[in-house]
């Protein structure tokens, strides 16, 4: 029995072309700074998104924590959304290794922060309470139902910290993902922040790994910080090949999982067991919950469809779910899963 696994696009596994090129990957020792294909993938990602430099990294976590460290000092302060990775997944890393303090303001439904909230946040230089260094906004934004920040939004952000000497950063995880559902490319997405770090490994298919961009500054001071926090990699090219077939190859077909995800929510409506969240899925992700007269816990719900049908969901609650489609989900999958919810909850 085929496995669908629908609880997030990391289970993806490298495609037959990500495998062909990582056998054959010129490789040297990327710590000196030697390996040709890592040096490729860094450049290739950088020019993707208008930035004049990246770094390869072993995962966005990584790269979300250094960039904060090369915005912030110990005590300084970033702004970031209740709802955000950073603040939600990512262990108190800013805190515990960088003795960054986060302002966390809560994220409306459409994965904003109120502009008006950010600037009472903001705080400047009064001995009691910490300096104010950086913004920090993710998108898409996973907990808000992966929608997509618009560009508009972003570009009056990235105003704002201009205007007031504040850095910018973001978490674009599924960056690519927010292009396939926008108007904007991911360059023009990119074109209001300082920093930004996007994962090859999720939805672009790639094993391992992430790219951080920004200034040639900027990446120096985050190619120090890779080091101190043991992200130093040596024949890293066998990865980055990965990544740059993901760049080449995967990055335009995003919309088809999209796709799938519409044709999906659309099939479970018609379960009466299920309600699926207002608006969803805005790109790859589905969120819904169980009906008030399903009596027994998303647990089981879930544990069923495993066992009975080889189809696996991630639980966001004790009674609901988030599926995400990605390279690996085709239609037949769609089908198969929308007849087992049918079957179990009618």
């Amino acid at each position: 029995m085929k496995i669908i696994d629908l609880r997030s696009d990391t289970v993806t596994q490298p495609t037959p072309a990500m495998r062909e090129a990582m056998a054959n990957a010129n490789v040297g020792d990327d710590v000196y700074g030697e390996d040709s294909t890592v040096n490729q993938l860094q450049e290739m990602a950088a020019e993707m998104l208008g930035k004049e430099a990246g770094l390869f990294l072993p995962s966005g976590t990584m790269g979300n924590l250094i960039s904060v460290l090369a915005h912030c000092g110990r005590g300084d302060e970033v702004i970031l959304g209740n709802q955000s990775h950073i603040f939600r997944y990512e262990t108190g890393g800013i805190s515990a290794l960088g003795g960054v303090h986060s302002h966390q303001l809560p994220n409306q439904k459409d994965g904003t922060l109120l502009l008006e909230d950010i600037e009472e946040a903001v705080r400047w230089d009064d001995a009691h309470e910490p300096v104010t260094r950086l913004i920090a906004l993710e998108n898409t934004q996973n907990k808000c139902g992966g929608i997509v920040l618009p560009q508009d939004y972003l570009n009056q952000v990235g105003d704002f910290a201009k205007e007031r000497g504040l850095a910018l950063h973001l978490d674009g995880a599924r960056l690519f993902n927010a292009a396939a559902a926008s108007t904007s490319s991911a360059k023009e997405l990119a074109t209001p922040f300082d920093s930004l770090t996007f994962c090859l490994s999720k939805g672009l298919s790639a094993p391992v790994g992430s790219v951080l961009c920004g200034s040639q500054e900027f990446i120096q001071k985050a190619h120090r910080l890779r080091k101190q926090l043991g992200g130093g990699m040596r024949q890293a090219g066998i990865l980055a090949a990965a990544g740059i077939i993901a760049l080449d190859e995967m990055v335009d077909r995003l919309g088809e999982d999209h796709l799938r995800a519409r044709k999906l929510a659309k099939g479970l409506e018609s379960v009466s067991g299920l309600i699926l969240d207002e608006g969803t899925p805005h790109t790859n992700m589905i969120f819904m919950r169980l009906a008030e007269h399903i009596e027994y816990p998303g647990e089981k719900v879930a544990a069923h469809l495993h066992k009975a049908r080889g189809i696996r969901i991630s639980l966001t609650g004790a009674r609901s779910f988030r599926l995400v489609l990605h390279y690996w989900i085709d239609d037949e999958d769609v089908e198969k899963t929308i007849a087992a919810f049918k079957e179990l909850l009618g």
